[in-house]
């Protein structure tokens, strides 16, 4: 049997935050909305003490591939979609 784990990071930055206060709660209803609609593991990675910039991290362990890799391609997505956001880059790599 094959398992595969599928790891994402997306780099944003959120214009109009003004405190670190302001950016955790963007991040955090994010990282809550995906991991309850795709049952991933969701962290903040990087730019932790950053205003206005985060590194968010997904990862998803399956027993299909393309499975994986339409989960963290869907989930880009749907931050994409997340208007207080501006995505600046997306990485996708499963193994």
């Amino acid at each position: 049997m094959a398992v595969f784990v599928g790891l994402s990071t997306i780099d944003l930055t959120i214009p109009d935050s003004h405190s670190l206060k302001e950016k955790r709660q963007v991040v955090r209803s994010i990282l809550d909305r995906i991991r309850s609609r795709f049952n991933v593991s969701a962290c903040e990675a990087d730019h932790l003490d950053s205003w206005q910039h985060a590194t968010l991290a997904f990862a998803v362990v399956a027993n299909d591939k393309e499975f994986v890799h339409e989960c963290l391609m869907r989930i880009a997505e749907l931050v994409e979609a997340d208007g207080r956001v501006i995505v600046e880059d997306v990485s996708v790599e499963v193994w």
